[in-house]
């Protein structure tokens, strides 16, 4: 009997099972089909931090979260519509996450006395009335995989490998999306193991053949493709946007980009895909630590490349010295921070916003440096190309935030034309009368010298160099004036910052102020709360240091300014001191992202407030 098509305007599924159950790359593969079919999509992967936590318990679950739509979205959902549980560990860590009647499609298979066991479970739930507030569709996805497969050749071990195929089939049935973009996946992954292209391919269309043949679900959905821009579009992550951004700023400005870095959860990624681009001229270097990687990049620098290292917090923190290296040379480098949970070596695979007081401040001396950060995966795409555009033009060290969930996760990203970026003007010093390192020109920026350059011969170092001719000086006044002069540098690229723009009224009672990944739970959140008569705006900040020059004058026009961050209130703190205002703080330092129905319920509960202290 045909099932029912009800069309839908969004949802939001979570993957979830043990980190051997493949469920990212279920995850990835449907929301790749999605966003290929013309949905609109926004992912969160959620890695377990150990990494072989025992299998079956709640320490070891995986999950990948994706919210697709046919409205344009800018965050991965908040509760989740649809859970996909391979096992009963799954259940107990992501129940919480669930909206009233989610649909819970389960592995009944993994709901054994073991599996249950390890979950802390005492009782099964699917027996008692624990999940009565959901609808609960058992599935015996193992056993139905293995019989699909009993005469592939595989070993058992080999064939129970391909369940999360099934699961993911089934998904793809119940939204009725094609199987034919991961069919041409698996034949291009497994093209030389033909005998696992097959099994794959087998089981996933066992999956999609299963939820129309089977009476457990009686309506399927569909979401109509979103109306985005015209153009050309493609599925990125964060970190391959900003690897991208890296490359594009080596086109733009016809400079060789290298990268020294050492490999660190969760920014190890660009390394891997800047490696893919030697062709474009890309060197990497993979150091051995954290110190060689930066260390190098500024020989890069000083040699007349675009130079970059990546890292995340701790990686930072050992980067410090060498940042201030950087400071005082006065050479161009990006130096970008892929935010995690800490403190120390924290919650690895867990997003965090608390590195910001670190990028801004936690250097030796007065060493001043650029600070930008990312709102979005495909924002850091043009992020990056700023932090080069800013390095290059001031001669000056730029931090670029971002963090585990913007790197992660991923969203449609329209290419843009290359003509219509802005060209990154790099001039080096190649003649001159009367040439010292340390002149300065309009940006206060000292002359780009390719070592070696006849009749440029220069040194730079460590040591306070004297004012013009960079010989070593310990004068006390010269060391004055060169601190002075630096962060005069420094706060001058204010003036190439964009004013920060607010949506909505221009003024008024209440403003939500952001910076980084929060901004997509944001938008949503204040759209929510206008939607109800809340008369609220909303800006975000994607330059932190300088500021944009009409902070001030924005903050001045609302009566209370909140600012939600996923940390203890780092930007409210800078905030504070610099505009002497007191902001209201919203923090959660859980690993995840903010969700949109909690600043919503802030937004609420201050504007109501101050309704009561007015008809008072």
């Amino acid at each position: 009997m045909a099932k029912e098509i009800k069309k839908l305007e969004s949802v939001t599924v979570r993957f979830a099972g043990d980190s051997g159950d493949g469920m990212q790359l279920t995850g990835a593969r449907f929301g790749d089909t999605t966003a290929l079919s013309g949905k609109d999509i926004a992912t969160l992967p959620d890695y377990p931090s150990e990494i072989r936590a025992p299998a079956g318990t709640t320490s070891g679950v995986s999950g990948f979260q994706l919210n697709f739509s046919s409205q344009a979205i800018d965050s991965p959902g908040d509760q989740v519509d649809v859970l996909v549980a391979m096992n009963p560990a799954a259940v107990k860590v992501n129940i919480k996450d669930l909206k009233k009647n989610a649909i819970i499609i389960v592995n009944q298979d993994a709901f054994d006395v073991k599996n249950l066991k390890l979950a802390g479970y005492e009782k099964n739930p699917l027996e008692d009335d624990s999940l009565s507030a959901f609808k609960v569709i058992p599935v015996p996805v193992t056993t139905l995989t293995k019989n699909a497969l009993e005469d592939s050749g595989l070993s058992p071990k080999e064939i129970v490998r391909c369940k999360n195929f099934f699961a993911l089939g089934l998904m793809f049935w119940l939204y009725s999306e094609s199987l034919i973009p991961t069919i041409k996946w698996l034949e291009e992954k497994f093209e030389k193991q033909p005998e696992i292209k097959e099994a794959n391919i087998k089981v996933l269309k066992a999956g999609y053949n299963f939820g129309d043949n089977t009476r457990l679900f009686t309506e399927r959905y569909k979401i109509e493709p979103a109306k985005l821009e015209p153009g050309v579009y493609r599925n990125v992550s964060g970190n391959e946007a900003t690897a991208l951004g890296c490359v594009t700023a080596s086109l733009l400005s016809n400079t060789p980009l290298f990268l020294g870095s050492y490999p660190i959860t969760p920014a190890s990624e660009i390394l891997q895909y800047l490696s893919k681009y030697k062709n474009y001229g890309v060197i990497t270097f993979q150091a051995e630590d954290e110190i060689a990687g930066i260390t190098s990049a500024i020989g890069a620098a000083f040699g007349g490349s675009l130079a970059v290292t990546t890292t995340s917090g701790p990686g930072l923190a050992l980067k410090t010295e060498a940042i201030g290296l950087a400071v005082m040379t006065e050479l161009p480098l990006v130096i970008i921070d892929v935010q995690r949970g800490g403190p120390s070596t924290g919650l690895p695979t867990k997003t965090e916003d608390s590195d910001l007081l670190q990028a801004v401040y936690g250097r030796n001396g007065e060493a001043p440096v650029v600070v930008l950060c990312a709102s979005s995966p495909k924002d850091c795409f043009y992020m990056t190309i700023e932090a080069f555009r800013i390095a290059v033009k001031y001669m000056t060290p730029v931090i670029l935030l971002t963090d585990g969930y913007i790197a992660n996760g991923s969203e449609p990203f329209k290419i843009p034309n290359v003509d219509d970026l802005p060209k990154i003007e790099v001039k080096f010093l190649e003649e001159g009368r009367e040439f010292y390192p340390y002149m300065r020109n309009a940006n206060l920026a000292r002359p780009w010298v390719k070592p070696g350059t006849p009749g440029l011969e220069h040194r730079i170092g460590g040591l306070e160099k004297s004012h013009i001719f960079g010989n070593v000086s310990y004068d006390s006044e010269n060391h004055d004036f060169m601190c002075k002069l630096r962060a005069e540098k420094v706060a001058s690229v204010q003036k190439d910052i964009p004013d920060l723009e607010v949506l909505y009224e221009q003024e008024g009672k209440l403003l939500v102020l952001g910076w980084g990944g929060t901004y997509g739970a944001i938008y949503h959140a204040v759209e929510k709360a206008r939607k109800v008569g809340m008369k609220v705006s909303q800006a975000h900040l994607n330059f932190i240091n300088p500021f944009p020059s009409n902070l001030g004058n924005v903050l001045s026009k609302f009566k209370k300014i909140l600012i939600p961050e996923v940390n203890l209130g780092q930007l409210a703190r800078i905030i504070r001191s610099e505009y002497l205002i007191k902001p209201i703080q919203f923090n959660k330092v859980r690993g995840l992202p903010l969700k949109s129905f909690e600043i919503q319920s802030k937004i609420l509960e201050i504007l109501s407030e101050e309704n009561n202290d007015n008809q008072k």
